[in-house]
């Protein structure tokens, strides 16, 4: 048996593919895409689901399968740009290539500065990284914005939200080339560690970049759940063990350590049935917020800076580490070359760089190995273990419970990381089967198909948490109450009730307990709430349903959002206890014993009802007994239940009845840290990404016309050499033509660079006009001649529908004149036949006369109706059709022979091509009417047949068993054409409608048709018997259900 969690088979890439084109079947022809994204610090990766599109990467624009997480604005040469004109944008790749030359306008891992405070310590390591970045705080708020020296001074500065929906934008783009439409929906993954503000921050990049966010998943979970996709589990209420796995997550930014339990779990489904599901939960996460492939990188910037200091020109230009570092250029240098140098490290033992020029023109060449970085690397090893340590003990879990490790993230392919890693867990508990670059974005898209209505998937319930304690703070009694609501294993979507004891408006702040740069615990303020009208509700509870003060109770329900991770208020109530008020009918019925409807016991649980009436039957037989040994005693026991009765309603009315009375409480919420953008400022945010998408489009445009119109040129030139060309043409013509090209050409060179769209488009028409004409006579005389004969050949059928025509009028005519004179014939026959006998049995025409003579049947024969199929004026237009189109054709024949090459054709081949489409369409016409009336339903003539006689069944009568079989069968629930004989020689045989054996008669052999028939009431019987039985077990049922 295969381990728990493991491939039950080793299918081939083909057949898993195929598996999930089945998986991904659409539930809706319309169906519209989703999309899954994994938002890492330095690359983006996005997956597409489709109908037809099963779990496919999206390429970028250089058909890469991850997009660099940076975005650039191209500077002018002209300086800044004036308001209302935007630059060049670049993403991915081309943008870090601009690095060297613009470092103060590309912006790369924004991640990082997501919802984050312009103080913090993640602001503070950017600056240093990127020193030619102009990173500032926005007006009014807390978060970061970057100022780009593209525009001029009194524009705004760009938003780190913006600038990250202009990449979100640029993968929307990319997908909806790969979707062939729109692409509007979303899941993202995100780190563990990321804050209610963070994700608040990704929520609003998406809104402007036109996504809607699904959900948000941890990277850890999307790799769970990619992992389930293929894969099945044991099913822990049947007794299986769930697996429990651990998720290690090391990128460029950041490593993370998820414990995830994987199970199978077996549910209701529709009905009767169940269905086995699979589960992957997220028990426990750790993290580092520092520990990644940035941080290896900057280890080696450090170490090349040291070397390159200490160069003898460095020391004569009296250079120092702190001026290389501030220099926005050389930086750029620095973080690109660490990067290519620590993935170098990663496969060979050593590497080297040069950089010319390096430092006020100084060169420099730096040589390291893989030994001398992970001597560097010593105090970042130790921390490899800490994410994993921190996840078991909020797992509650030893690393000997943990089954296997799944490695995910690209810095965990370093050498040095793998090592701890296998020392720490053992080799064999790694998994290697799981891609550890795309296993997180599928799981997003997954996801994403799941929550789409749109698509059908297999059913894997994944539960995340949020990492962080969630508490609210209020004031009570003039004290202020803090009190934890949430913990940070809760599970994301959970609901819980707050219950508060007030009788007046009162408020509270929910806050998310995080840890400080010191190790204290921080609590954040993330959402303020205050009732509305809880004054007025109390009041009139009061008043209206007599409410007892003391039992005043309010509530607010709080759900963790699956986006944004925060406990959001979803209801807020007030609800007090009352004495339930009794009426006259109630008074009646408490006086006679009855009670209410809330008085009336229930059936006990296994009792049935018929159960009850039995019970009650017997009891009152057994009292029927007593009663009649004794008058006096039933008397005294009639005296006593009475006595009782009263006893019992006097104790009832004793204690009053409550109930309790439920009011809703208005409310506002307003959101704090991250603060919810004003509806003007978000406006302002999406016209100024509207206006760059628009000049983008129109510099697309303009850049096309342009190099259309320079490839015009080049082939027009070629034009002048060709013959054709030159004899479908004057000289005239050409001479001005290549001065037109000749004066295009200098301009495209000079004034053509700075030209706008509608100037390019000017001179590309005026070229094309000499242009175009002169190839279409060049096209025409070579396909002339053959339009010419397919016209002639559309004549031959007119000529051919016209002969048709004149035959079929004539055999018209033809058969008219002997439908009349057969009617003539008919109507005297029938004036001149004699009347029936009255003396004649009337019985005998009941019989069938077998002998009849033919002569007699055609004596009866009435006139045929002939059918009109063409008339004269069909005739006429055919004929009309034809003579003008062979006059047609001649003319321009005549008038073609005076022209010369160069002038414009008397017909052109579009013009005969259309002439001889109305030849084709008068024959389809003129078919199309014969077709229609032959194929036209014909009345069909009232059949009289005489009754035969009725004949007694004969042995073996293949009609009269056959519907016998058929009663029974139909009395039975079987319909009657289902069944049948096998064979009337051996019909012990009977048969489906398909032909498959259905059952058998129990026959002896040569039965008699007594012998069958009473074989088949026997069959009848049994399967009326066998019905029944279905019928009452299917009641039984839907009883116990009940």
């Amino acid at each position: 048996m295969a381990p728990p969690g493991r491939r039950r088979h080793n299918l081939s890439p083909a057949a898993v593919f195929l598996g999930l084109v089945f998986l991904f079947s659409s539930t809706a022809s319309a169906a519209s895409a989703v999309l899954g994204i994994d938002l890492g610090t330095e690359y983006l990766k996005a997956a597409l689901v489709k109908p037809g599109i099963p779990l496919e990467i999206v390429l970028t624009k250089d058909s890469k399968r991850k997009e660099t997480s940076a975005v650039a604005f191209k500077p002018l040469k002209s300086g800044p740009l004036p308001a209302g004109e935007f630059p060049e944008r670049f993403y991915g790749s081309d943008a870090v290539a601009l690095a060297a030359r613009f470092p103060g306008d590309v912006y790369p891992n924004l991640k990082q500065l997501l919802g984050v405070s312009s103080e913090g310590d993640n602001v503070h390591v950017y600056k240093s990284r990127y020193p030619a970045l102009q990173v500032e705080g926005l007006e009014d708020r807390k978060t970061v914005a970057l100022r780009s020296g593209v525009f001029a001074a009194e524009e705004k500065p760009f938003s780190v939200e913006e600038l990250l929906a202009m990449e979100l934008k640029n993968v929307r783009d990319n997908a909806r080339a790969l979707a062939g439409g729109d692409v509007s929906e979303v899941v993202f993954t995100v780190p563990p560690f990321y804050t209610v503000e963070e994700r608040r921050a990704l929520e609003v990049s998406a809104r402007l970049a036109g996504l809607n966010v699904l959900n948000v998943v941890s990277d850890g979970l999307a790799v769970g759940i990619n992992y389930a996709m293929s894969r099945t589990f044991p099913v822990v209420n049947e007794g299986g063990k769930p697996e429990i796995n651990l998720v290690y997550d090391m990128g460029a930014g950041s490593a993370s350590a998820t414990v995830i339990k994987f199970q199978g779990r077996s549910v209701k489904d529709v009905g009767r049935y169940n269905k086995t599901v699979q589960e992957v939960q997220v028990i426990g996460a750790g993290w580092d917020k520092t520990l990644g492939g940035d941080a290896l990188n900057a280890l080696i910037i450090e170490d090349m800076i040291s070397s390159f200091v200490e160069l003898p020109g460095a020391k004569s230009a009296s250079i120092t580490a702190d001026k290389v570092k501030a220099h926005g250029r050389t930086a750029a240098k620095l973080w690109k070359e660490s990067e290519r140098v620590r993935q170098v490290l990663s496969a060979n033992t050593e590497t080297s760089s040069f950089f010319e020029s390096f430092f006020e023109d100084v060169d420099f060449r730096y040589k390291i190995s893989r030994s001398k970085l992970e001597e560097l690397a010593t105090d970042y090893a130790s921390r490899v273990e800490g994410p994993i340590t921190r996840a078991l003990q909020v797992a509650g879990l030893e690393l000997s419970d943990i089954d296997a490790v799944i490695v995910h993230g690209g810095a965990t392919r370093t050498p040095f990381i793998q090592a701890r890693l296998e020392a720490l867990v053992g080799k064999s508990k790694i998994k290697a089967n799981v891609n550890s670059d795309e296993a997180a974005v599928f799981g997003a898209a997954f996801k994403a198909a799941g929550l789409s209505p749109s698509f059908r998937v297999k059913e894997i319930r994944d539960a995340d948490t949020q990492g962080y304690t969630h508490g609210i703070q209020y004031m009570f009694n003039l004290k202020e109450r803090d009190q934890k609501i949430f913990s940070p294993s809760t599970k994301i979507g959970a609901t819980k009730d707050l219950p508060f004891q007030m009788m007046g408006e009162f408020e509270f702040t929910i806050y998310q307990a995080t840890p400080g740069p010191n190790g204290e615990v921080v609590k954040q303020p993330t959402l303020h709430f205050a009732s509305g009208n809880l004054t007025r509700a109390v009041t009139e509870l009061i008043d209206k349903e007599s409410c007892d003060r003391d039992s005043f109770n309010n509530y607010v329900q709080v759900r963790l959002s699956p986006i944004t991770g925060e406990p959001e208020v979803t209801s807020a109530w007030v609800t007090c206890e009352t004495e339930v008020k009794t009426g006259i009918v109630d008074g009646v019925k408490n006086f006679f014993g009855m009670g209410d409807k809330k008085d009336q016991e229930p059936l006990k649980d296994g009792e049935s009802a018929s159960e009850s009436a039995s019970s009650s039957k017997s009891s009152s037989k057994s009292s029927s007994k007593k009663s009649s040994k004794s008058k006096s005693s039933k008397t005294s026991s009639g005296s006593s239940s009475s006595t009782s009765g009263a006893a019992d309603a006097s104790a009832s009315d004793a204690v009053p009845k409550k109930k309790t009375v439920r009011s809703a409480i208005t409310y506002t919420i307003k959101q704090q840290g991250y603060e919810k953008h004003p509806r003007k400022e978000f406006k302002r945010m999406q016209d100024r990404l509207t206006a760059f998408d628009d000049s983008d489009k129109a510099r697309r445009n303009r850049e096309e016309i342009l190099n259309a119109l320079e490839a015009f040129t080049y082939k027009s030139r070629d034009y002048l050499e060709d013959e054709s060309f030159i004899s479908a043409s004057t000289d005239a013509v050409r001479s001005t033509l290549e001065e037109k090209l000749s004066a295009a050409s200098d301009w495209i060179y000079a004034e053509g660079q700075d030209a706008d769209y509608k100037t390019l488009k000017s001179k590309l028409t005026e070229l094309e006009d000499i242009v175009k004409p002169i190839l279409k006579r060049k096209t025409d005389s070579v396909e002339r001649p053959g339009a010419i004969k397919n016209f002639e050949a559309n004549l031959a059928d007119v000529k051919t529908a016209i002969d048709l025509v004149k035959a079929q009028i004539n055999d018209q005519k033809v058969a008219l004149s002997k439908s009349a004179e057969a009617a003539s014939k008919a109507s005297a026959s029938s004036t001149e036949s004699p009347s029936s006998s009255a003396s004649a049995d009337s019985l005998d025409d009941l019989e069938e006369d077998p002998h009849a003579s033919a002569s007699e049947s055609s004596a009866a024969t009435e006139p045929t109706e002939v059918p009109i199929i063409y008339t004269e004026e069909d005739l006429t237009f055919v004929q009309g059709t034809y003579e003008n189109a062979s006059k047609w054709l001649e003319e321009k024949q005549v008038a073609q022979k005076k022209l010369t090459e160069s002038d414009d054709p008397a017909a052109s081949v579009k013009d005969i091509n259309a002439e001889g489409e109305k030849l084709s369409n008068a024959v389809i016409q003129i078919m199309m009417k014969k077709a229609r009336i032959y194929n036209a339903p014909k009345p069909k003539k009232p059949i009289t047949k005489k009754p035969k006689k009725n004949k007694k069944p004969k042995k073996g009568d293949k009609g009269s068993a056959q519907e016998k079989l058929e009663e029974a069968f139909e009395k039975a629930g079987v319909k009657k054409d289902n069944v049948k004989f096998a064979n009337f020689d051996h019909p012990e045989e009977i048969l489906d409608q398909d032909g498959k054996l259905k059952t058998k008669l129990d026959l002896p052999d040569s039965a008699s048709e007594e012998e069958i028939n009473e074989a088949i009431k026997k069959l009848m019987d049994t399967m009326q018997t066998k019905k029944a039985d279905e019928d009452a077990e299917k009641e039984k049922d839907v009883h116990d259900e009940l």
